[in-house]
């Protein structure tokens, strides 16, 4: 795990969510809360989700597009796919594990 991943710490989960729904194409805060939880039933409040979308931003995984309205949409970057793509692969094996381990 790379220093920036461990840095997200407790909220590395709530950074997933938003990387996942992002992956999906540019949102803002309340279009990523619908994403997140039609996709994975987890509500993200406005304290969690802003939280992770400043520390994604941070990082360079994330950055901001020109707001429309009272809207501010958010969009991946090419290093947050890179990001996304590591964390399903593991995520991948570790389901292929539970697969595995359940049947017995």
């Amino acid at each position: 795990m790379s220093e920036s991943q461990a840095s997200l710490g407790r909220f590395a989960d709530p950074a997933l969510l938003v990387l996942a729904s992002l992956a999906g194409g540019a949102q803002h805060g309340y279009g990523i809360t619908r994403d997140v939880l039609a996709m994975s039933g987890v509500y993200l409040g406005p304290g969690t989700l802003y939280g992770a979308i400043a520390r994604l931003e941070q990082r360079g995984w994330i950055h901001s597009l020109p707001a429309e309205g009272r809207r501010h949409p958010y969009e991946i970057t090419a290093a947050g796919r890179d990001y996304l793509r590591s964390e399903t692969s593991g995520l991948q094996k570790f389901a292929e594990t539970l697969r595995r381990r359940a049947a017995l």
